[in-house]
């Protein structure tokens, strides 16, 4: 077997995909259940020439990696629910000036300080609408951590891609537990570098102006070309701009630009679906949960099928009615009051056919928990 082997926490897996990904600036202020993550960062970066900075507050922390990111660095930040929340008017201002960073959610029970050593699923809606006005955004999660180490260098790759931050949406169970991670060799996972202008000094850049492919180069701040950026509306010069037909094609280019690309953006894992009749849809540790009533009720004879998200915004809704249309009942797996279920039952063609197996109480819900969802529904007749 290629490539190192190691026995670790999620939020190790996670410093080691950020690592292998190019990252070489954090900034981050500590929050249970992510502080694993910063603490790793603050001795590992060092090493290899990086910069650690352990920021007053939430706030700062994100404002420190969207400058770091104009001058050209890879960057990430990481927190839990209240510090996500203090992120979210800078995280709009990345969103509207184009700056590629990737935030690390590890959930915790909220809303407020709620449950800070349990586990939660109830920030999926908030990576979505957190941040006011319309705008597309890309959530990416996992359930095992050598899918969190893929999904954290996939993070780096698409924030590149498509000059935008990217939020890994973790939980608190795939953040404390440990299991085996197998670290690639370098070189294994393509990585995406930073599109630099190919402009020179003196040359007129536009700093927002795409190429035939859509991608946008950036020049570092502080280089040789001097340009705006700008929270504000703005035409391709950076400067702001209340012109209708502008605002119109910005709105449209930053929501269009994820929205258009769905289909290259969505990842899952697949289990038993050519012929299942009940297909089990969950995300993160909740996956694992529905992984083995999959396993089990395959072994009984029971037609039941696995849908994994590892995407969940933009929301895969395509990838969801096709996956589910022979299926005669669906179960969305959550720790939440169903916030992907909402988004499920749009998606499907009969949304009568989809029900929710969750927890709420900060307890990781288990394999019997999923199974006895789906005796009562089975005893109804469904």
């Amino acid at each position: 077997m290629k490539g190192k082997i190691k026995f670790v926490q999620g939020n190790e897996a996670c410093v080691e995909a950020a690592m292998y990904a190019g990252l070489d600036f954090f900034a981050g202020y500590p929050i249970t259940p992510s502080t694993e993550i910063a603490e790793h960062l603050s001795y590992r970066l060092p090493q290899q020439g990086g910069k650690f900075l352990q920021m007053e507050d939430e706030i700062a922390s994100m404002c420190a990696i969207i400058g770091a990111s104009l001058t050209g660095h890879k960057v990430m930040t990481a927190t839990s629910g209240p510090g996500f929340s203090l992120m979210q008017e800078a995280l709009g201002y990345a969103v509207m000036a184009e700056i590629p960073a990737v935030i690390v959610n590890v959930q915790r029970g909220g809303p407020s300080t709620g449950n800070p050593t349990h586990v939660s699923q109830g920030d999926v809606n908030q990576a979505r609408w957190g941040t006011h006005g319309d705008h597309a955004i890309i959530t990416l999660t996992a359930s095992s951590h050598q899918d969190l180490f893929d999904i954290t260098v996939d993070a780096f790759n698409l924030a590149e891609t498509y000059r935008t931050p990217v939020i890994l949406l973790l939980d608190e169970v795939i953040g404390h537990m440990r299991e085996k991670l197998v670290i690639p060799e370098d070189g294994e996972i393509p990585l995406v570098k930073r599109l630099r202008t190919s402009l020179k000094e003196g040359v007129d850049y536009h700093p927002y102006f795409p190429r035939e492919d859509g991608r946008i180069p950036m020049s570092d701040f502080g280089g040789v070309h001097r340009y705006n950026v700008t929270g504000l509306y703005h035409d391709m010069w950076g400067f702001p701009s209340d012109n209708p037909r502008l605002v119109h094609d910005l709105i449209r280019h930053l929501v269009d630009k994820i929205q258009n690309d769905r289909h290259i953006i969505t990842r899952c894992n697949q289990y038993h679906l050519d012929d299942a009749r009940t297909i089990l849809i969950a995300y993160g540790s909740a996956a694992r949960s529905a992984h083995h009533v999959v396993e089990t009720s395959r072994r009984e004879g029971q037609r039941v099928g696995l849908l994994e998200l590892k995407t969940l915004w933009p929301f895969p809704s395509g990838l969801i009615r096709e996956k589910c249309a022979k299926a005669r009942t669906i179960i969305v797996v959550e720790m939440n009051m169903g916030q992907v279920l909402a988004g499920v039952k749009q998606a499907v063609d009969n949304p009568e056919s989809v029900f929710l197996a969750n927890r709420i109480d900060g307890v990781l819900i288990k394999p019997v928990d999923i199974t006895r969802i789906m005796r009562l529904i089975q005893g109804r007749g469904v």
